[in-house]
C-alpha cells in the first residue's frame, strides 16, 4: 500500500535510542541544529530579555509560532530564538550544556532526562494526543479482551508501545498475553491493511487511510480513551529558570496569547503554521484534531492539581517505571520537583 504524500508532522521517536544520546550528553557541547547555537540566553531585563528553544516541526507548536508570527514575546519583552532538529533528542546535548535554555520533549524523554541527572523543569503541557494515536482491529475483535493470544503491530520502545501496554492493562492483560510484532506506524497500518496483521497501533494520516481501505476492521481504541497517554511539554533548565523568571514567563504568556489568537483568528492562525509546515491550512486544520492544546486553565491542572484526572505527575511516574521495566533507565528516577506550575499559576492569578 503506497500511502499519499501528506506530510505527517510527527514528533514521535524510538524510546530506544535515548539511552545512548542522553549517555553521550557530558561528552558533547553541542548538537547540529537548523541554526548554529551560541548562549541560551541573556538574562537581561524585562523588556530586554532572551531565551532559546529547540523543538522539533511538530503541530503542537502552532501557537508558539503564532506568538512569535504575531510579536506576543517581543510584546512581553522576550527574543526567542527557536531553533529546529530533526528530533528533539538531538537537541540534549546543547541544552544540557547551557546552549539552549528550553526545549520541547514527549513524556518518555522528560523521564529519561531526570533519570540521566539533568537539573530541568516542566512549564508549560504543549499538547496531548486526542484521537490521533489509534489501536485498529479486524471486526471479529470484539473488545481489548479479545486481544488475548493475538498479533499486534507497534514500534517496540516507542511511543506507541508504552499506549499498547497502558490500553492492554485497562483489560486486565499483559504483554505475555498477546504477541508484540515489531512494526513502524506506517508499516503497521500497512500491514493491517493488507490483512497481515489483525491488530495495529498507528496514527493519522496513516490510520485513516487504512480505515478507510479496509472495511472489514475500525479503530477500536484511540487516545481520546486516555488524554494523557502520549503528551508534549515545554521544558526550561533549572538554572535557567533561576536566573531567568520572567522570561520564563514571557514565553508561557506568550504561548498563552498565540493559543487565543488560534481560537479567535483560526484562519490567520492555521495559514501561520501551515507555512512553517509546508501543508495547507486545510490539512493543518484537520491534524489538529487529533490532539488538544491545552489552555490557561487546562495547564493549571494538568501541572498542578494532583487529584484531577490529567495531573501530569502520574503519567510520568508511569513512564519511568515503564522505561526502568524496559531497560532503558537504571533506576525510577525522584520526579516531585520535575513539574513546575508556578507560571502557569501567576499567570492565572494576575491575569
Amino acid at each position: 500500500m503506497n500511502f499519499p504524500n501528506t506530510p505527517r508532522w510527527t514528533r514521535r521517536q524510538a524510546l530506544w535510542m535515548l539511552g545512548g544520546t542522553i549517555a553521550g550528553i557530558g561528552l558533547h557541547s553541542c548538537a547540529q541544529t537548523a541554526e548554529t547555537a551560541s548562549t541560551a540566553a541573556s538574562p537581561g531585563t524585562p523588556g530586554n530579555m532572551s531565551a532559546s528553544i529547540g523543538i522539533t516541526t511538530w503541530i503542537g507548536n502552532t501557537p508558539l509560532y503564532i506568538a512569535q508570527e504575531k510579536g506576543f514575546f517581543q510584546e512581553l519583552g522576550l527574543t526567542l530564538d527557536i531553533r529546529v532538529f530533526q528530533t528533539v533528542a538531538q537537541a540534549f546535548p546543547a541544552f544540557t550544556a547551557g546552549q539552549l535554555s528550553a526545549i520541547a520533549p514527549v513524556t518518555s524523554e522528560v523521564v529519561s532526562l531526570a533519570a540521566n541527572g539533568a537539573d530541568h523543569r516542566v512549564v508549560m503541557v504543549a499538547d496531548t494526543s486526542l484521537g490521533a494515536d489509534v489501536l485498529l482491529a479486524r471486526n471479529s475483535i470484539q473488545s481489548i479482551a479479545d486481544f488475548r493470544g493475538k498479533k499486534i503491530g507497534v514500534e517496540l520502545g516507542g511511543i506507541g508501545h508504552f499506549f499498547v501496554l497502558q490500553v492492554l492493562a485497562e483489560a486486565g492483560l499483559s504483554e505475555k498475553d498477546v504477541e508484540l510484532v515489531n512494526t513502524p506506524p506506517d508499516a503497521a497500518a500497512a500491514a493491517y491493511q493488507t490483512g497481515s496483521i489483525e491488530i495495529a497501533y498507528s496514527y493519522s494520516p496513516y490510520s485513516d487511510q487504512a480505515n478507510e481501505a479496509q472495511k472489514d476492521g475500525r479503530t477500536i481504541y484511540s487516545t481520546k480513551e486516555m488524554p494523557t497517554a502520549i503528551a508534549d511539554f515545554y521544558v526550561f533548565s533549572n538554572q535557567f529558570i533561576q536566573s531567568s523568571p520572567q522570561a520564563v514567563a514571557a514565553f508561557v504568556e506568550g504561548n498563552i496569547k498565540g493559543l487565543e489568537f488560534l481560537e479567535s483568528n483560526r484562519d490567520e492562525g492555521l495559514a501561520i503554521m501551515a507555512k512553517q509546515l509546508g501543508i495547507t491550512p486545510e490539512e493543518l486544520d484537520g491534524q489538529l484534531q487529533g490532539i488538544q492544546i491545552p489552555d490557561l486553565a487546562a495547564n493549571v491542572e494538568m501541572l498542578g492539581n494532583s487529584s484531577n484526572e490529567l495531573y501530569m505527575l502520574n503519567s510520568m511516574n508511569d513512564m519511568a517505571e515503564f522505561l526502568e521495566a524496559q531497560g532503558q533507565i537504571e533506576s525510577t528516577p525522584d520526579l516531585s520537583n520535575v513539574i513546575d506550575p508556578q507560571f502557569v499559576n501567576a499567570l492565572q492569578t494576575n491575569g
